[in-house]
């Protein structure tokens, strides 16, 4: 347990997110002094525009400095460094604690930076190394490239969650419900899906739909003709002449049969997501995927066989009791299957996932990812052909790694690219499902309408749902004839 006293809490945030990606796993509680019995003490005291800080362990000083503001860069930085020195450890993505570094990198090539002159200030600003400044780099230019043929203003795009799942992974904080208890609901679910669908619809009638992606939860967690009527659903009430892409997350290779790849591919589905996640079989019984690794390998050439062209594999980096040697055993069957993309996740501990919440129990299996992993990730995928077009972090990463999507060229998911990059419109619907807004000309620039997530809330309160995205659609999309 870490102690946090801080006398100004405009820096609390930034304090609290470099002393955990320095110290993962343990807690940070805020304090007035030092009276508790914790083994470590981070007190920051803000003076006028500086900040002075001191690292107290058994009542010893261990490490003090200073910094000039109190803005983000120069209060990371100066905690950066002097946590450097005292763990003797160096962070690959240096101070930058942020989910989106694309955005730097992005934002740099828009406004005419060279290659050079970005990679220069990832390494002196935010002291990344020079893999990570390169990454970030490369796909912020592979970005860039996709971007510029999107008009963010007459586009947007659907995100549809299904919010039930074969069961609950130990890692996961989503919105998920496990089919078998609430397979009686799914119609119910969809009905009050379908009001919103017809809400959304009407409302963006005059605006191009360009990507749409059913995720939850898991989608094919639901039966054939539930799963058809909802595409058939979609396609019919939206317009998809402009539409590039169309994904639908079947995620788990136990909710996958022949019937429902053929129901998504005769309704237009041009991309859909088998995960494994990891190929040792042990993993999978201990974080609760109720699925072989033999089951995966036959989702996935059934898929080919049906039709689907362009399938997308996720696995994870750093699960519990796993090292190199069983992420290169997943790899090396991955790559015996020659997925369209691989997206590749390093463990992030979720707040609100099993995982977390029962850490005492797992805490010793939990090594997290390593950058060594990633770069292993990096050459099979590059066997693979296949190219880093999307990245992104979450908090609570151990290593404070990153997540990272690669595509054969001309199969990168653009929505993947939309989500996190926050140009252009998502309107997300289903139950805790999050919409994003963008206004140009105001503050903040995102803007968001959420759903409720429990499943028996939305269904009950689907007007209110309809209603709470009506306040935003109908200030956003004024000019829509309804």
């Amino acid at each position: 347990m870490i102690g946090l006293i801080l006398n100004d809490n405009r820096i609390e945030s930034d304090v609290r997110d470099m002393l955990y990606a320095f110290f993962f796993g343990e807690k940070i509680k805020k304090v007035t002094d030092t009276s508790d019995q914790y083994e470590l003490y981070m007190k920051a005291e803000v003076t006028y525009n500086q900040v002075a800080f001191c690292l107290i362990k058994e009542e010893q000083v261990i490490a003090v400095t200073q910094c000039q503001g109190i803005s983000r860069d120069p209060v990371k930085t100066a905690l950066y460094d002097m946590l450097s020195d005292v763990t003797k450890k160096e962070l690959p993505w240096g101070t930058l604690t942020g989910v989106r570094p694309t955005k730097i990198a992005l934002d740099g090539i828009e406004h005419g930076k060279s290659h050079d002159d970005i990679i220069n200030g990832f390494l002196e600003t935010y002291h990344c190394t020079v893999q990570k400044a390169e990454i970030c780099t490369k796909v912020a230019e592979y970005e860039h490239e996709i971007l510029q043929k999107i008009d963010y203003e007459e586009q947007y795009s659907l995100y549809i969650g299904i919010p039930f799942c074969p069961s609950t992974c130990l890692y996961c904080s989503f919105t998920s419900y496990p089919i078998a208890r609430y397979k009686d609901k799914v119609d119910a679910y969809l009905e009050a899906l379908f009001k919103e669908i017809d809400y959304v619809s009407r409302m963006c009638q005059n605006k191009k739909l360009i990507s749409v992606y059913f995720g939850g939860g898991t989608p094919t967690s639901i039966n054939a003709d539930q799963l058809r009527r909802l595409l058939v659903k979609v396609k019919q009430s939206f317009d998809f002449t402009h539409v590039r892409e169309f994904t639908v997350e079947a995620g788990r290779p136990d909710s996958i049969t022949k019937e429902k790849l053929e129901v998504m591919l005769a309704c237009g589905v041009t991309r859909i997501s088998i995960n494994p996640q990891t190929m040792n079989q042990e993993t999978l019984n201990l974080i609760g995927r109720a699925h072989t690794v033999e089951q995966t390998i036959d989702a996935f050439w059934m898929a080919r066989k049906v039709g689907h062209k362009n399938i997308n594999m996720d696995m994870i980096v750093g699960l519990p009791g796993e090292d190199i040697r069983h992420v290169e055993k997943t790899l090396q069957q991955i790559y015996g299957l020659k997925p369209d993309s691989l997206t590749v996740h390093s463990l992030a501990v979720k707040r609100a996932a099993n995982l977390n919440i029962q850490m005492e129990r797992y805490r010793s299996l939990i090594k997290g990812a390593t950058n060594e992993m990633l770069e292993l990730v990096d050459d099979y995928a590059g066997r693979l052909g296949l190219s880093p077009y999307y990245l992104y972090r979450q908090k609570n990463i151990p290593g404070n790694l990153e997540n990272i999507g690669y595509a054969k060229p001309g199969l990168e998911c653009l929505y993947n690219i939309l989500i996190m990059e926050e140009k252009q419109d998502i309107i997300a619907l289903g139950a805790g499902a999050s919409s994003k807004y963008v206004f140009e000309d105001r503050t903040p620039k995102i803007q968001r309408s959420e759903n409720v997530k429990n499943v028996d809330h939305y269904i009950e309160r689907i007007e209110e749902m309809i209603n709470r995205k009506s306040a935003m659609m109908e200030d956003k999309y004024k000019n829509v004839i309804l």
